[in-house]
């Protein structure tokens, strides 16, 4: 067995996972709400509540994943890529815990992610060449186009964070859905993409709270197992949205995790607008995603060395 440690520091997430890249197994993992995005619309830095929170979070992994941080091999994404400090953010990471985060772009992102995905649809023996991957994140959106070998993406610049703190501002939610809806059917258009002869995937927490909800599971029975390879239909994002509309806080809380409560319904709606401009019924959801993705490259170049 050979193991490698990825990190993905997102816009709202850290996620570890200790992978075993022979067999391709989990062999143990850890998520976190840090919400590293917060605030960022308004400031265009990553605030030091941030920091403190994702250097508690990058202690506590350590301890449950049992690791050393030096050797992980650390990706962070589009709230660094933002932010007007972020250089010293990753830094202040690497000087208190020996971490050492590299900022990729959204094309390099698409990648990784669609590594991860190709490979579990493997695992899930779905036969799917054909197929067009959504992966809603904090602070940006990647819509990836695969065919048989080939692909093409566009990062678009909005995700459930940036999005909710936008829309507490501007209050016009619908509006900039519209936008984003014109905007990612121009780019289906300029490259000639016929929606219909591609299946719909989605990852990231957006998808997967929504398929776990259908399943009935909320935060505490969450299984990846069952989420990976399950579908979720176009009707149940309008219930999903009942119940957020209809639950307390708390119980919100309950179902879908402490941090995820103040964007989990925004998400939602941009779940169902990728929904109506691809003019699906159905998406396949995976619990795979960019860490998965990250350790599976890493791999990968181990075996060729």
């Amino acid at each position: 067995m050979k193991e490698i440690v990825s990190i993905d520091l997102g816009s709202n997430s850290f996620r570890v996972l200790k992978y075993d890249y022979e067999n391709h197994q989990i062999i143990s993992e850890y998520n976190k709400v840090v919400g590293t995005a917060d605030g960022l619309v308004d400031t265009g830095i990553i605030s030091e509540a941030a920091i403190n929170r994702i250097i508690s979070a990058i202690n506590e992994s350590i301890k449950i994943v049992k690791f050393d941080p030096s050797k992980a091999v650390c990706i962070t994404t589009a709230a660094m890529r933002k932010a007007k400090n972020s250089k010293d953010v990753l830094s202040i990471l690497n000087e208190k815990c020996q971490t050492r985060f590299k900022i990729i772009d959204g094309n390099e992102e698409a990648r990784l992610t669609l590594l991860a995905i190709k490979y579990a649809l493997i695992r899930e023996k779905i036969d799917s060449k054909n197929f067009i991957l959504l992966d809603i994140g904090g602070g940006s959106t990647e819509l990836i186009i695969n065919t048989d070998q080939k692909h093409i993406s566009k990062s678009f610049d909005f995700g459930i964070v940036t999005m909710t703190q936008d829309v507490l501002k501007s209050k016009n939610l619908d509006a900039k859905l519209e936008f984003r809806k014109n905007e990612i059917s121009k780019f289906l258009n300029d490259n000639k993409i016929n929606p219909d002869k591609y299946t719909f995937i989605a990852t990231a927490g957006t998808p997967t709270t929504v398929a776990a909800i259908k399943l009935g599971f909320d935060i505490y029975t969450y299984d990846r197992n069952k989420i990976n390879g399950s579908k979720v239909y176009f009707d149940d994002l309008d219930y999903c949205i009942d119940i957020m509309k209809n639950s307390t806080k708390d119980e919100l809380i309950e179902l879908v995790g402490k941090g995820r409560v103040e964007y989990i319904e925004t998400g939602i709606m941009i779940y169902k607008t990728i929904f109506e401009v691809l003019n699906k019924k159905e998406s396949i959801v995976f619990d795979d995603g960019l860490r998965e993705g990250i350790a599976i490259n890493e791999g990968l170049k181990v075996k060729k060395l």
